[in-house]
């Protein structure tokens, strides 16, 4: 499938299901939200990476606008689809001031582990463990999804931009396996050294050594 849509370009990575809320205070982006808010179509979203627009990015719905200020200006709560290419940038669309896109939507195959999902959780959890950080999703752990593990396992930019172009489960699962492993040790490391500083000036029992 192949069509047009409006697109706000952004520096982000917004993956399927995702709920993102943006502030829109841009002329271009202002009449653009509020023609797909009115006539309930979506609009994409490509990754913008080291001043660079990207092929890929995620299409979006407005969910909600959640204020208006005086000067047209608006919250709005958004949530993503799916995954699009784009095949052709058109920078003038008639009579709008947003610019648009020619895109078409790869397919997307959501047919993984089970178990590695299990496992891919845990590891979130201890992740979040060692950094002290606190997540709730809302929902049970039978119902998170890869794209909500990775939105919330520290992956750069850049990594969330690979991890949206993987088509496939397996790949998916298998990019945050290869995450964790790298990632978790570091933490563990982290986490050891802030015990350590937070030890200093602490008394210490520790057992003499024998000189022999």
């Amino acid at each position: 499938m192949t069509n047009f849509i409006p697109i706000f370009p952004l520096q982000v990575v917004v993956f399927p299901g995702e709920e993102l809320n943006l502030h829109i205070f841009e002329p271009r982006y202002k009449q653009l939200i509020k023609e797909c808010y009115e006539q309930r179509k979506p609009f994409g979203i490509p990754s913008v990476i080291g001043n660079e627009l990207k092929d890929y990015g995620s299409l979006l719905y407005v969910k909600e606008i959640a204020k208006t200020y005086p000067g047209g200006e608006m919250d709005i709560k958004t949530r993503g689809e799916k995954i699009f290419r784009i095949l052709e940038v058109i920078k003038e669309v008639p009579e709008k001031l947003y610019s648009g896109a020619i895109v078409n939507y790869p397919h997307n195959e959501f047919n993984g582990d089970e178990d590695i999902m299990k496992v891919l959780i845990g590891k979130m959890r201890d992740m979040h463990a060692g950094l002290q950080a606190k997540k709730d999703f809302h929902k049970s752990d039978g119902e998170l999804t890869v794209y909500d593990i990775a939105h919330h396992s520290g992956l750069t930019l850049e990594q969330e931009y690979e991890f949206l172009q993987l088509t496939q489960e397996r790949q998916r699962q298998e990019y945050l396996k290869r995450h964790f492993e790298a990632a978790l040790p570091a933490i563990e490391e982290m986490r050891q050294l802030r015990e350590k500083i937070q030890m200093n000036g602490h008394f210490k029992n520790l057992e003499g050594f024998d000189v022999k």
